[in-house]
């Protein structure tokens, strides 16, 4: 299973991309992946080629009226585990001894 964590907008419509993110969080949201949306990016969770697939259909989207788009994508490919997007927070917090924001 693999972890992204990916941020991807247009650089050529102006200051405010909220809209186009948003387009890309809805085929985020469709997938059935399990993700986590921050302020700069979203993590997903799923087989590797799933979640490429999905980075990809969000390139798509925006490609349709976007000339120019800035991707950045991070990987934590663990073999035979899943539950990861959790699990690694609970993690922290075990060891913390409480609750932290999330």
């Amino acid at each position: 299973m693999v972890l992204a964590e990916f941020s991807i907008f247009p650089m050529d419509k102006g200051e405010s991309v909220s809209a186009y993110v948003a387009r890309v969080l809805d085929i985020v949201d469709k997938s059935g992946l399990a993700y986590r949306l921050g302020p700069l990016g979203t993590c997903v969770e799923g087989e590797w080629d799933e979640v490429m697939q999905v980075i990809r259909q969000c390139h798509q989207e925006l490609e349709r009226d976007c000339g120019r788009i800035y991707c950045n994508i991070k990987t934590d490919y663990r073999k035979g585990r899943s539950g990861r997007l959790e699990g690694k927070m609970r993690s922290v917090q075990e060891k913390l001894g409480r609750t932290l924001k999330t």
